[in-house]
């Protein structure tokens, strides 16, 4: 299935490049640089070697690369020019053992590591065939055929952005489109020049590109839908979307899953706005009794490399920290983390709940709510707000919505103005940063 991503001049050239560096089976070969068809060229000679591709996020700090390299017992790191620099660091501070990996099996293809914001991060490793069922699930979810013209913009590194739209059209036969890395004015370029029938993008481009002046007069005639994912997406985004006839799709999932677990169709996503969707094709999902997602499937990691940490429970269940309720048509929607919630006064109160409410202040361009510890309630919610460019942000018009619409203990106790929320690459917000800028409050309510 992956013989077709790139043309077969570029795979060969790829394949006689890693024998040349000594690469074979069992062998872990690291990626930096921005996205490249040399990079999918590489996915393709790792497979057939029997090698394992390991692409590194560029916006990683040397050191912190350097120990994810040595982690996974990486024994080559190439890439493309852009990153030669940081590439020289990494080398200067790692330990690259050439040889066979240990903790490599046959069949393993892929290893991405967690982003990190909830802890260490750790390398899911991924196999020819969980990815191959990956490209069958996200096809049938966004009905992707050989007709497509796919905008890819998102970072390679993350299974989202290889594994929800740029894989699926390349095996299936459809045209791609890939830059280096995300710009707006790019987008809008390729929008009006290329034509294509789909894109992904997380919430965090989304907002670039509802802010750029060339939104409202913007051709996006061409894009039967867009998707999205990564986190919860706030409705205020998907609806301007919607507002200019393109439907907001979406895919929930994880490093760990591949992404495709539960998907929003194009057709279903302008009368469903807000939802997760359904499962995926051949994949279970369960809730337990606090609401946390858990998930069978054939795409998801085969394990965490080189680690003892059980990536699955007793009866096969990936548990993946996210909450959802399922509504009586069967659509599920994320209510947030369940490392997120916020117990406050033996409340439950979900993140979620009051981003989405403060999202409809007009001045407010995003914001994030995280839990703080308080000497009466053990809990409170703290709010972090990024007011628009040149607007200023009104705290009673916030205390106002907050008395119309949500219950006393689940107002913020804290508020805090910042120029721009703290984000991972793929966007979702670095809830620890926040915290440290926090502090404790010990007051009964109220918005501080």
């Amino acid at each position: 299935m992956f013989d077709r991503l790139v043309p077969p001049a570029l795979a060969r050239a790829a394949l006689q490049h890693l024998l040349n560096d000594g690469v074979r089976r069992g062998h872990i070969v690291a990626w930096l640089g921005y996205n490249s068809w040399d990079m999918l060229a590489m996915l393709v000679a790792c497979e057939r070697i029997g090698a394992v591709l390991l692409p590194l996020n560029g916006r990683l700090a040397a050191a912190e690369l350097a120990r994810i390299a040595t982690h996974a017992g990486a024994g080559h790191l190439m890439g493309t020019p852009d990153g030669d620099k940081l590439a020289a660091q990494v080398l200067a501070l790692g330990r690259l053992r050439p040889g066979p990996a240990s903790g490599v099996e046959p069949g393993d293809l892929l290893l991405v590591y967690t982003s990190g914001t909830t802890g260490a991060p750790k390398g899911a490793m991924h196999t020819r065939s969980g990815l191959q069922a990956g490209v069958l699930a996200a096809v049938a979810a966004q009905g992707l055929t050989a007709q497509d013209r796919v905008l890819s913009v998102l970072p390679l590194f993350h299974v989202g952005g290889l594994c929800i739209q740029t894989l699926p059209a390349l095996a299936i036969g459809a045209k791609v489109l890939l830059h280096p890395r995300f710009e707006p004015d790019t987008w809008f370029d390729a929008v009006r020049d290329w034509r294509p029938s789909t894109t992904l993008l997380v919430p965090a481009v989304m907002r670039a590109l509802l802010a750029h002046p060339r939104w409202p007069t913007a051709d996006l005639s061409s894009l039967r839908f867009i998707n999205s994912g990564s986190q919860i997406v706030p409705r205020a985004l998907i609806e301007a979307f919607h507002h200019r006839g393109v439907p907001v799709a979406q895919v929930y999932g994880a490093t760990e899953t591949g992404p495709v677990s539960i998907v929003l169709k194009p057709g279903e996503a302008m009368a469903h706005v807000g939802m997760a969707g359904r499962p995926a094709l051949g994949v279970s999902v369960q809730l337990a009794s606090d609401g946390e997602i858990l998930l069978k499937a054939p795409n998801l990691m085969r394990g965490y490399h080189r680690s003892r940490e059980p990536a699955f429970d007793a009866d096969g269940w990936f548990h993946t920290g996210d909450l959802a309720v399922q509504h009586a048509d069967g659509m599920f929607e994320v209510v947030g983390r369940s490392k997120e919630l916020i117990i406050s006064g033996g409340e439950n109160i979900h993140p979620a709940e009051i981003e989405q409410l403060v999202a409809e202040l007009p001045e407010v361009a995003e914001c994030a709510v995280v839990g703080v510890a308080d000497e009466r309630w053990g809990e409170v919610p703290a709010l972090v707000v990024v007011p628009r460019d040149g607007q200023t942000f009104d705290r009673s018009a916030l205390q106002a919505l907050l008395d119309t619409r949500l219950a006393r203990f689940k107002h913020p106790h804290q508020v805090l103005e910042l120029a721009a929320l703290p984000r991972t690459a793929l966007g979702k917000v670095q809830r620890q940063q926040l915290l440290d800028l926090l502090r404790p409050q010990g007051q009964a309510g109220g918005t501080g």
